[in-house]
């Protein structure tokens, strides 16, 4: 992998122009490689991709430069992009026996609307890609990998003036938010970043951002946003050999000051979104010990998909930094290094998972909605909308007593369906369960009413008229009925499984 200078921008419009003429799209890539060669490069294999791009054809070459970063004949360059343009802006350079060579990675990346973006990175430190992860010098920038994608996916896409990414790297969440955004900063700790952003943004055609140097919310002083994001340099490790992950800081405390102090960052009803490590300390319950990093004046959204064990973790980046190709007595000695760390600050587990802030006059007013759940099951993405109507459905389970949701109308969230369980030729089922197929994909156990009033719910009827005739068909004291059940219908509302009305439109 470089870490010399990088290329120049200026003319990225006509660069652009020559990948998008070759097809070298995320579209074309899948159609010119195939689809298993397409998934093979996102385990860092390359094989199948380069047998599939022995031809000579603009794209092949194209594909083999940038994208597997094996030197091309001049020659071919030079049908395939501007070639002594490139070489003077320092994307590409001269490799002896006529040959060039690319000078950084350019991954073709598909924007949600079908855009054709491209991300710029270091060489051989594109997340799946030619180099794969492993050795990575101090100071590198990473491309576009799975945390990238994710956090863009939960991220809320609504029009908004100010967008700020902290912790940029090489620019995704920043482009990203350039389609929706009149204004955005970027900020990173590590300058070579804010270039590769640079180059980022104008080889994608987008708007350029207010690139600022210097560590989380530091390089933004006072200033507010409406959307906050970051994939931060999460990782909880025994210092700081790598800018792009170690956040230099004890245990998890730059994710917990990095949350902290963004309340104060955001403009009423502004978003904040970080992917986020958190200790599991023992004798703490983990929903504890994040609910404490949320900041006055915001509701909050934590979700953990994932947990790992100490040894598990320490692996896992062990590997990511290459330390299992060492010497064994050094990597022993680093994997040692981990777990004194984590036995120092009593760490049992890591967690991996999503915040979201939302800055809201509830909260303000000393009534924040904090949820802190577990769902390490399969989701729809993107999660952007399904974010958004979360906190609507706080909003609304706030303002309504258990009287004013059995004076309100609902109608059943779309694509839910109902599953029976039990034994086969049982005359009932052992429990009903109600499952959502978009969103979170949620799950949830019903008794035999809620499954009645779900099914029934289409808008028409109050709540509290629902549950009349199903206590006339089930024989149940309508009172009782009534009073038991507005905690089942508030649970069903929370999770998205009913919409409330109003004025005949759901929240969404």
């Amino acid at each position: 992998m470089s870490t010399t200078s990088l290329p120049a921008s200026a003319r990225t419009p006509r660069l652009r122009e020559a990948l998008i003429a070759a097809a070298f799209t995320a579209d074309g890539l899948l159609e010119r490689l195939g689809a298993p060669a397409y998934a093979a490069l996102a385990r860092s294999e390359t094989v199948p991709a380069l047998r599939a791009t022995r031809g000579d054809a603009p794209l092949d070459t194209l594909v083999r430069l940038f994208l597997l970063q094996r030197p091309v004949p001049a020659a071919r360059a030079a049908a395939a992009l501007p070639l002594e343009e490139c070489l003077e802006d320092g994307w590409v350079r001269r490799e002896g026996g006529d040959l060039v060579s690319a000078t950084v990675d350019v991954r073709p990346y598909g924007g949600p609307e079908g855009q054709d973006w491209f991300i710029v990175s270091d060489l051989g430190c594109a997340v799946g890609g030619a180099g794969g992860i492993g050795s990575h010098e101090e100071g590198v920038v990473l491309g576009v990998g799975g945390a990238s994608t994710t956090l863009a996916g939960i991220t809320v896409r609504r029009p908004v003036a100010s967008a700020l990414d902290v912790g940029t790297g090489s620019g995704i969440q920043a482009l990203h938010a350039a389609q929706h955004a009149t204004r955005v900063t970027a900020t990173d700790v590590n300058p070579r970043a804010l270039e590769f952003t640079r180059l980022t943004l104008a080889l994608s055609d987008a708007a350029p951002a207010d690139l600022r140097e210097g560590s989380l919310f530091e390089p933004v002083g006072t200033d507010t946003y409406d959307l906050i994001v970051s994939n931060p340099p999460f990782v909880i490790s025994p210092g700081a050999r790598l800018t792009y992950r170690d956040g230099g800081m004890g245990g998890d405390d730059l994710c917990r000051i990095l949350v902290q102090q963004a309340g104060d960052r955001l403009n009423e009803g502004g978003y904040a979104q970080f992917l986020a490590n958190w200790q599991h300390v023992q004798g703490e319950e983990w929903q504890d010990r994040v609910r404490a990093w949320v900041p006055s004046g915001c509701d909050a959204w934590i979700v953990q998909r994932e947990v790992q064990d100490i040894t598990q973790y320490a692996e896992l980046w062990l590997r990511d930094s290459g330390d299992h190709r060492t010497d064994p007595a050094v990597y022993a000695q680093r994997y040692e290094a981990w777990l004194d760390e984590f036995e120092a600050r009593g760490t049992k587990a890591v967690g991996f998972g999503w915040i979201t802030l939302r800055k809201s006059a509830a909260a303000g007013a000393g009534q924040p909605s904090i949820v802190a759940e577990e769902w390490p099951h399969a989701v729809e993405q993107p999660l952007g909308p399904a974010v958004e109507e979360h906190f609507a459905r706080q909003d609304y389970l706030r303002a309504h007593d258990d009287a004013a949701l059995l004076a309100a109308h609902f109608t059943l969230a779309e694509e839910v369906v109902q599953e029976q369980v039990g034994l086969p030729g049982a005359e009932d089922p052992e429990h009903v369960v109600l499952r959502q197929n978009r969103g979170m994909r949620r799950a949830t156990k019903v008794d035999a009413v809620g499954a009645g009033f779900a099914g029934v719910c289409d808008g028409s009827l109050p709540a509290g008229r629902i549950l009349d005739a199903i206590a006339q068909l089930m024989a149940e004291d309508p009172v009782l009925l009534r009073d038991r059940t507005p905690q089942a219908i508030r649970l069903l509302v929370e999770e998205g499984f009913l919409e409330p009305l109003r004025d005949g439109t759901t929240l969404r």
